[in-house]
């Protein structure tokens, strides 16, 4: 047994996967190579997607694997740091704009729905109480999203697919009108959607390489 837990050796394990759950294996297979066909979306532009997630999911195989695939597809590095501090910026601002639940959760006359689009009336509230560091979010944030080795329209693409690998309406609902103002397309949204999804679930995929070298299967 691998004394690291990301030896890069324990992904052949995953050639195993099949033995064991093999409808599974050939489902999910069969999800990836749809997710990643060419569409509305460039095969290059899902693989910059695709590295984005894998730093939410923190999966070093997925980061190994996308980044290598994203390469191969014609991706500069550049453009793959760039996706990268967009994802950076999205959870960034996932905590900030939940901080409208903080303040409601200190106010005797919030509303009893946790999100509403409405509260983000609220934002300010952060700034006002801690306003270095809400400068900094927003210089961040700005330098974050604007136009790069990636245009601003592919990069709030990025941001909705990382919103909904976050969780996080609001970052969804900003990045959606944000994403729709630069002239993205629903065909290209949803595609960017499906590649997160994809990620998450190849995360959980990838990590039963783990599963099974601490079950000693190899």
């Amino acid at each position: 047994m691998a004394d690291s837990f990301y030896d890069k050796s324990q992904a052949k394990n995953l050639n195993k996967v099949k033995d064991f759950a093999p409808e599974q294996a050939k489902a999910f297979s069969e999800f990836d190579a749809g997710v990643f066909k060419e569409g509305a979306l460039t095969k290059k532009e899902k693989e910059i997607i695709a590295v984005a997630i894998a730093h939410v999911t923190e999966c070093p195989y997925c980061i190994d694997i996308h980044t290598k695939n994203a390469k191969k597809e014609g991706a500069a590095l550049e453009e793959l740091v760039e996706a990268v501090f967009v994802t950076s910026s999205v959870e960034a601002g996932g905590a900030v704009t939940h901080s409208t639940n903080m303040h409601n959760a200190l106010s005797d006359d919030a509303d009893d729905s946790l999100y509403e689009r409405s509260n983000l009336k609220n934002l300010n509230e952060l700034g006002k109480h801690a306003k270095d560091g809400f400068q900094g979010y927003s210089g961040f944030n700005s330098a974050a999203m604007k136009e790069g080795k990636l245009s601003k329209k592919f990069k709030e693409i990025v941001a909705v697919a990382v919103g909904h690998a976050t969780l996080c309406p609001y970052c969804i609902d900003v990045h959606t009108k944000g994403a729709n103002k630069e002239g993205a397309t629903r065909e290209e949204l949803s595609e960017a959607v499906l590649v997160a999804s994809a990620l998450l679930a190849g995360g959980s995929y990838a990590h039963i390489a783990n599963l099974i070298e601490s079950y000693g299967e190899v």
